[in-house]
C-alpha cells in the first residue's frame, strides 16, 4: 500500500497478548493509526518460561525493540531430550540465524511487559471485552461489553484460543482437548536440585509425561513444567500434590523432589487445548492473528513465535500490496501453510520413537552427572 494510504489506515487490534502487541508495534511503524483493546482490567500473564526463536529475535531487531527483550532474557545454545531417568536421547543446537542471533529464553510475564512497554502511551485500552464484530465491506465495527463501539478500516482478531472474532466471522468450532494437562511453576534456581547449570532447555520423557526444565538464569529462576496425560478436559482442573507426584513416578529422583517441594498455590494448572486449522483467516476488513487463527499445542514451543511471525508477515503484506484486501490475502497465503504444518506437528508431541524418527543418526549426548 502507498505510504499515505497506510498513514490513513485506522486499525483496531482486539487482544493485548503477544500477537496483538507485536502487530500494534509493527503496524504503527508503518504509520498506521493503531489502537489495542484488551478485555482484562490489568495485564497479568500467567504461566512460565518460553523460547524465542531466531526469526522472532530478528523481528524484534527489525522493529528496534531487541534491547527491551534482551534485558529480560537469556540466549540459549541447545535443546536436549532425555529419558525419564536422565539417559540422553537427543541434543540439538537451536536453529541459529547468524552468529548474533540465538534462541532466547524468557518468562512470559517479562515478555508481554516488554512488548507492551514499547507501545506508545494511550495505545492500549483495558477493560474492553469484545462481544461482536461486523464487517461492513469498507470498514468493520467492534462492539464491546461496556456498550462502546469502535469502527476501523481493519479489525485484527488477536483474541486467543477462545476468539470472539473467529467465532463470529470465520469458524464457529470451539477448542479441542488434547487429553493432557500442563502444570507450570517458576522456582528459584536453588530449588532445582542442581539440575540447572547452563542456559539450555531440557525435557525428560516417560510414560506419556514430559518434564521441562527451562532456565531463567537472568532472574535466578527456573521454569518447571510437567505435561501429563489426563482425561479430564475441565479448563482449569482441580489437581493435588499427589496427582503431580503420580505423573513423575519413576522419573529422576531429583525431578521427583522438585515436584514434592512445589508450593501448589504457585502452580498454574490447565487442561491443554488447541483448535482445528481455520480455512479462512480474513474478510474484507477483519483478519485473525496468533492463537485466534492457529492455536497449537505447546510441544514444539511455537505458539508465541508464530504470533510474532504473523505480526511481521501482516505488516510486510500490507506494505507490499496494492490494497488492504490484497494485503490480507497475501498475509494468509504466506502464513497459513506454515502454521497448518506446525499445528499438525505439535499434535504429535514427543515420544522416544518420534525422536528417533525426527533425528535419525543422532549420537547420544553425554549424560549429565547424577547425585
Amino acid at each position: 500500500m502507498h505510504p499515505s494510504d497506510l498513514k490513513n489506515l485506522k486499525i483496531a487490534v482486539v487482544g493485548a497478548g503477544y500477537g496483538g502487541a507485536a502487530a500494534a508495534k509493527a503496524l504503527s511503524l508503518l504509520g498506521a493509526d493503531v489502537d489495542v483493546y484488551e478485555q482484562a482490567n490489568r495485564i497479568r500473564e500467567v504461566g512460565a518460561g518460553i523460547g524465542l526463536r531466531p526469526s522472532t529475535i530478528n523481528r524484534f531487531r527489525e522493529w528496534g525493540i531487541l534491547d527491551a527483550i534482551a534485558k529480560v532474557s537469556s540466549p540459549s545454545e541447545y535443546f536436549e531430550i532425555l529419558t525419564a531417568t536422565g539417559e540422553p536421547l537427543m541434543k540439538e543446537p537451536w536453529p541459529a540465524d547468524g552468529a548474533q542471533t540465538r534462541t532466547h529464553l524468557i518468562h512470559r510475564g517479562d515478555f508481554i511487559e516488554a512488548l507492551l512497554g514499547v507501545l506508545p502511551e494511550g495505545m492500549v485500552h483495558l477493560g474492553r471485552k469484545l462481544e461482536a464484530v461486523e464487517d461492513r465491506g469498507g470498514s468493520a465495527v467492534a462492539a464491546f461489553a461496556d456498550g462502546s463501539t469502535v469502527e476501523a478500516d481493519l479489525v485484527i482478531g488477536a483474541d486467543g484460543i477462545k476468539s470472539v472474532v473467529r467465532r463470529e466471522l470465520f469458524d464457529g468450532r470451539g477448542p479441542v482437548f488434547s487429553g493432557e494437562h500442563a502444570y507450570r511453576a517458576v522456582i528459584p534456581i536453588e530449588a532445582a536440585q542442581g539440575m540447572v547449570v547452563d542456559d539450555d532447555l531440557r525435557m525428560y520423557i516417560g510414560r506419556g509425561t514430559k518434564v521441562y526444565l527451562l532456565p531463567l538464569r537472568h532472574r535466578n529462576q527456573v521454569s518447571f513444567d510437567i505435561t501429563a496425560l489426563c482425561p479430564d478436559g475441565t479448563w482449569t482442573p482441580q489437581v493435588t500434590k499427589d496427582d503431580l507426584l503420580a505423573t513423575v513416578d519413576g522419573f529422576d529422583e531429583r525431578l521427583v523432589r522438585i515436584t514434592r517441594d512445589l508450593d501448589m498455590d504457585t502452580v498454574s494448572i490447565r487442561a491443554v487445548y488447541d483448535i482445528e486449522p481455520v480455512d479462512t483467516w480474513h474478510s474484507d476488513s477483519v483478519v485473525l492473528l496468533g492463537d485466534a487463527a492457529h492455536s497449537m499445542l505447546h510441544h514444539q514451543g511455537q505458539g508465541a513465535n508464530s504470533a510474532i511471525e504473523d505480526a511481521g508477515a501482516l505488516a510486510d503484506a500490507l506494505r507490499e500490496a496494492a490494497s488492504l484486501p490484497e494485503g490480507l490475502a497475501r498475509y494468509q497465503a504466506t502464513r497459513k501453510p506454515a502454521t497448518d504444518e506446525l499445528q499438525r506437528i505439535s499434535r504429535q508431541g514427543w515420544s522416544e520413537d518420534e525422536i528417533n524418527d525426527a533425528f535419525p543418526g543422532q549420537k547420544p549426548a553425554a549424560a549429565a552427572p547424577k547425585e
